[in-house]
């Protein structure tokens, strides 16, 4: 049996590994791509393209690190967050173990940015064209990635929220002295039935890498078009191509590892809550609400802007929504997730030392 062979079987039957194996092949590949981005950016500073000078290498190093924290700032923003986060709840109410929910999304996300930085480096000018927020490129590329990241969004919400609203009733019913039946925890009703066959093409973690780079073809971030622009100034200021290169993938690096640890304590956290659903309603309900509810919230802003763009409507309401700052508030909803977690250990522990 070839290398390749036996590459090919792992890899169709990942699913069926340990969790700790798969913990390190997630992370294993995030390391492998800080290594690619440390690498292209020590080539690129020893291979300057003057010979004699060496201006070039402290430029090239604060690019790059500059690109690394916009990687880490980008991977906190609501949208990341709430499409990690529904999505994972969703596997793990499937009862699967999704360790690279958020690694998949993230590279998805990411390949965008590389392809249009590599395109940059190697020249091409229909890169620039697409960045101009008046060419039809950009707009035709937003409304896709907004249609898209909007309405699986609103899918994963409204089938959360309905699972939502059964861990409530179930979490009254208990306080009250009713009898808990664990399978009125899955999401029914109306809405769950209209939306169990379209989420069932997403039945593995890695489907979500294609979620992850429809959510990027619209360079509408700031982040996403400064490290472009970035780049197109490091190439005119005379960077070395390799180093360029390094700047999309230390982006990349940076936010697979912030989105496969948000993933993975998203993933603890939902086996947590539905593991125990005896011990753990008030929480199950809690973290499913708010993560069905931040998913509805995007959903509406992403929608907003794609009826906005695409009817060119001219209106205060989606105007306001338009202006939300998507990483002020990605930081709050990590916020408030560890929050509820931290009180659910602590309210757990306290009924064990009683």
């Amino acid at each position: 049996m070839t290398t390749l062979t036996r590459f090919a079987m792992m890899y169709r039957e990942r699913e069926t590994l340990p969790l700790r194996t798969r913990l390190l092949f997630t992370f294993g590949a995030v390391g492998a791509l800080h290594a690619a981005a440390v690498v292209l950016l020590l080539a690129g500073m020893f291979a300057s393209p003057v010979p004699g000078t060496g201006s070039e290498q402290p430029l090239a190093l604060g690019l790059v690190l500059t690109a690394y924290l916009a990687g880490v700032k980008h991977s906190y923003d609501w949208d990341h967050l709430a499409a990690i986060d529904n999505s994972t709840r969703t596997f793990v109410a499937q009862r699967q173990e999704p360790v690279s929910v958020g690694f998949a999304f993230s590279l998805g996300h990411s390949s965008v940015v590389i392809l249009a930085g590599v395109l940059l480096v190697a020249g091409a000018t229909m890169v620039g064209q697409l960045m101009q927020s008046d060419s039809a490129g950009n707009a035709v590329l937003g409304l896709i990635g907004s249609g898209v990241s909007g309405s699986f969004l609103l899918a994963m919400g409204m089938f959360n929220g309905s699972a939502f609203l059964q861990a409530a009733k179930m979490y009254w019913s208990a306080r009250a002295g009713g009898a808990i039946n664990l399978e009125d925890l899955e999401a029914k009703g109306l809405v769950a039935r209209l939306l169990a066959r379209p989420l069932t093409r997403v039945r593995r973690p890695r489907h979500i890498y294609v979620i992850g780079f429809l959510f990027g073809l619209g360079f509408d971030t700031a982040t996403n078009i400064g490290l472009l622009v970035m780049t197109t100034a490091a190439s005119l200021a005379g960077v070395s191509p390799l180093a360029l290169v390094a700047l999309p993938l230390a982006f990349t690096a940076a936010m697979t590892l912030c989105d496969s640890l948000n993933g993975v304590v998203m993933m603890r956290m939902y086996r947590s809550a539905l593991l125990n659903p005896r011990r753990r309603l008030g929480f199950n309900a809690a973290v499913t609400g708010i993560s069905a509810l931040s998913a509805l919230f995007i959903a509406v802003i992403t929608l907003a802007g794609f009826s906005k763009a695409a009817f060119r409507l001219d209106d205060p309401l989606t105007g306001w929504l338009g202006a939300v700052d998507l990483g002020d508030a990605g930081l709050l909803l990590v916020i408030l997730l560890l929050a509820v977690w931290g009180l659910a250990v602590l309210h757990g522990r306290r009924r064990i030392s009683g």
